[in-house]
């Protein structure tokens, strides 16, 4: 059977894997880091994905591939195909001022409804607002915006400086990371031009949204290009997450995002309104306080996140009375950035390495749950948990996730999900249809639910941040 290629262009790396369209095999892969920052020349990640390519084996040899990537960031390219400034990532929240603004001018009821989105600044139509308020003579030589992923893309196919209005018009994009910029409507799957010239002042070239298993560009050595797809869809893809799934990503941050049917609207901004890359839709929460909890903890007990973990699995469900409120970035669900985190229940008896340990990880959980619950009151269903990110390794945080979710929680085999998902993604655009590929690894982890933790976790979080909007 034919071999496929999947990217990944995150914000800290470019991954590549070979795979086996038919069965998912892994053939090869490769990596190469980008720079670090929030701003970003998109010739890096070009010269990162030659780098993880060439330590891939190179991909002459594959009949399609695809490319996921970080969402939001602004790419701006001049009449003849050149880049304007380097790229403004998701996370330069100089754009914040900017996304305010746009909230207050139409309304938070108008976002949700248009783009399903209330404007922050990790938008790229925050980022557009900043670059024609703060550099005008950039907004006015941007004759094209695009995407991370788009642009890898069409430097994929053999565009790039000087390729003038043809180049341009040869732009592709999908329909989950067009729903991240904030001019772009899932619901109609239409861009909105009258935001676009409330932002960047005029309507660029943008993009064609290509259907989930459509390919607009081929490479040189004739492979299809898949459409691709922002990082969540293309992870979604790579753990097959269907109608009813819910996935919860434990790294650095937090996501909690479903694959549903309906599009979502929420003027309070918990909720993204995200489409995904299958044609259905990508509701998302995101949390800031996730993993580095661990690690701090950890390091206060002077414990490796192995023995973390041990020491977690030794405590009782609810720690003993000990309740741990993660809030020590700031918090965005509920969007409370000033905020500090806070333990609560302190006594002579509970106050041990195990229960400390054990409420880390239930305060974290918890806090992911308020997510889920954002997601359920905007009317999304949630059947089946998939847990992925580096903490779901951990049996403490897989346990803990069961019983307080409540649901079944799948594991599945450790892996680069968003590569894999855009890899899956070629496979479907050269047969015809997603290919189900079989994880002989995953595993199912069940426990006995505890609601009476989440209540009071709920509790704790109430009465340490009064003005919070909490999920009661």
């Amino acid at each position: 059977m034919p071999l496929v290629a999947g990217v990944d262009s995150s914000t800290q790396s470019c991954k590549v894997v070979i795979r086996d369209a038919a069965t998912g095999a892994l053939v090869r892969q490769g990596s190469a880091r980008h720079p670090e920052g929030t701003e970003v020349h998109p010739d890096a990640w070009w010269s990162a994905l030659q780098s993880a390519i060439e330590a891939a084996g190179g991909i002459d040899d594959v009949a399609a591939v695809a490319v996921g990537g970080q969402q939001h960031g602004m790419v701006c390219l001049d009449a003849d195909g050149n880049v304007v400034r380097p790229a403004l990532l998701w996370n330069d929240t100089r754009s914040a001022g900017a996304a305010q603004a746009l909230t207050e001018e139409s309304g938070a009821d108008f976002w949700a409804q248009a783009t399903g989105t209330v404007p922050v600044a990790s938008l790229t139509a925050a980022k557009l607002r900043w670059l024609a308020e703060n550099e005008p003579e950039n907004a006015a030589r941007t004759a094209a915006v695009c995407l991370p992923h788009d642009w890898l893309s069409w430097r994929l196919a053999g565009f790039g400086p000087g390729s003038g209005a043809d180049g341009l018009a040869a732009l592709r994009t999908d329909r989950s990371d067009a729903s991240g910029t904030g001019y772009w409507s899932p619901r109609t799957g239409q861009y909105l031009p009258e935001v676009l010239e409330r932002t960047l002042g005029h309507v660029p070239v943008l993009p064609e949204v290509l259907g989930p298993l459509e390919s607009g560009l081929k490479t040189p050595s004739g492979a299809l290009i898949g459409a691709g797809a922002g990082d969540n869809a293309g992870a979604g893809l790579g753990v097959s997450a269907a109608v009813g799934d819910v996935v919860v990503s434990i790294g650095t941050s937090g996501t909690v995002f479903a694959v549903s049917e309906r599009p979502t609207s929420d003027p309070s901004g918990l909720v993204a309104g995200f489409a995904d890359a299958t044609g259905h839709y990508l509701p998302l929460v995101c949390t800031l306080n996730a993993s580095r909890v661990f690690d701090a903890t950890a390091r206060l007990l002077s414990v490796d996140l192995g023995e973390f973990a041990r020491l977690a699995l030794a405590a009782p469900a609810g720690s003993g009375g000990l309740v741990l409120v993660p809030y020590f970035e700031g918090e965005r669900t509920p969007n409370l950035p000033d905020a500090t985190g806070s333990l609560h229940g302190m006594t002579l008896a509970n106050f041990t390495p195990a229960n400390l340990a054990r409420a880390a990880v239930e305060g974290v959980i918890c806090s992911l749950a308020d997510g889920l619950k954002a997601l359920t009151d905007v009317g999304v269903g949630a059947e089946r948990m998939i847990l992925v990110g580096g903490a779901a390794r951990s049996e403490a945080v897989q346990h803990v996730a069961a019983a307080v979710f409540g649901l079944p929680v799948v594991v599945p085999d450790p892996g680069e999900y968003v590569a894999d998902g855009a890899a899956r993604q070629a496979a479907g655009v050269l047969i015809g249809e997603l290919p189900v590929w079989e994880s002989a690894g995953t595993a199912v982890v069940a426990a006995e639910a505890t609601p009476e933790v989440l209540e009071r976790y709920r509790e704790a979080a109430a009465s340490s941040t009064p003005f919070a909007r909490t999920a009661s």
